[in-house]
């Protein structure tokens, strides 16, 4: 089968197609999945040079998420059901397999990116809020990176979860525009000198109550600058590779929080999966819910891909195309 295989840790030249990779076998409790588009997520450019909070092993195909119909079914799926589903690794091929209790079968009338989007980044914005931040009505809310996969969906979530005024960091004016466009009262360049300072101005003179956090570096330094007293940071990624440290004693001053998130802690606890995604699908259903789809890339251009992201040249969820 066609599929990206890393044989060397590095940079996205290290993405390279291959036609004859073995087809995945699956195990017990396993289904196997002809997939039709795979996720591209900013996790895979970490996975890529092993700097993830999982490490992996070489030769590896990337990918920790695909759509596609199931070939080989267990767990109740049927083969020729439409699915998504959530992988450690594998995602960049043809096919792939996935343990049966992260395959979900996808609704009629959904796309396979909504779907994808929905999965991970849909799922991710969702638990950012009410199990991390856990979001009190009126608050107020910043979310880093809010033209992205997860920001895009955080976004238009936070005002039905109860939040009060939402600021959206982006990098350029059209990503900004895009930010506003979905819901935000105010749309910030985090590249501002003074970030904390943008970012207590666009809250009207305030300190901000809750912060969505994925970059790291100078913007998690600015945003817990802007934090309020008694306010919460939730980190769950770290694209600008520079990892920060917290004092305790600043954190004990302003009784703030600052709170890691991963989701793969939640992967494991149906109800933690199941009832989100079936929130998220019924907003989608009802026109409450936008995901904003990306470039499809052909898997021959992964690297492109992980380029664009990388560089900050793309916008919502991205994904590859295993026969293109």
């Amino acid at each position: 089968m066609r599929a990206i295989r890393i044989s060397e840790w590095g940079g996205p030249e290290v993405l390279r197609l291959v036609e004859d990779a073995p087809m995945p076998e699956p195990g017990d409790g396993e289904v196997l999945i002809r997939v039709t588009r795979a996720g591209i997520n900013f996790a895979d450019t970490h996975a890529r040079e092993n700097s993830y909070l999982a490490r992996y092993e070489l030769p590896m195909t990337p990918g920790a998420e695909v759509a596609g119909i199931v070939e080989r079914g267990a767990g109740g799926l049927e083969e020729g059901t439409r699915v998504a589903a959530l992988l450690g690794t594998g995602g960049y091929a043809e096919y792939a397999v996935a343990p049966a209790a992260s395959v979900v079968p996808i609704p009629a009338g959904v796309s396979d990116g909504v779907a994808l989007a929905l999965l991970l980044q849909g799922l991710t914005a969702w638990h950012l809020y009410k199990t991390s931040a856990r979001l009190a009505q009126g608050e107020s809310v910043v979310v880093i990176a809010a033209a992205g996969g997860v920001g895009s969906l955080a976004v238009q979530l936070a005002a039905p979860f109860g939040a009060g005024r939402v600021i959206g960091t982006a990098s350029s004016p059209e990503k900004r525009e895009l930010v506003l466009s979905l819901g935000a009262d105010a749309a910030v360049d985090p590249a501002e000198e003074d970030l904390a300072g943008a970012l207590i101005e666009a809250n009207g003179g305030e300190r901000v109550d809750v912060v969505l956090e994925m970059a790291g570096g100078r913007v998690f330094d600015a945003a817990l600058t802007a934090l309020a007293p008694l306010g919460r940071l939730v980190t769950y990624g770290i694209a600008s590779r520079e990892p920060n440290t917290v004092a305790t004693g600043a954190l004990m001053r302003r009784s703030q929080a600052v709170v890691g998130f991963w989701l793969m802690h939640v992967l494991g606890r149906p109800e933690w999966v199941e009832a989100p995604l079936t929130d998220l699908f019924a907003r989608v259903a009802r026109g409450e819910l936008r995901v904003v789809e990306g470039e499809t890339y052909p898997l021959s251009e992964a690297a492109r891909a992980h380029e664009d992201l990388q560089a900050r040249r793309t916008s919502g969820k991205l994904l590859l195309d295993p026969l293109a």
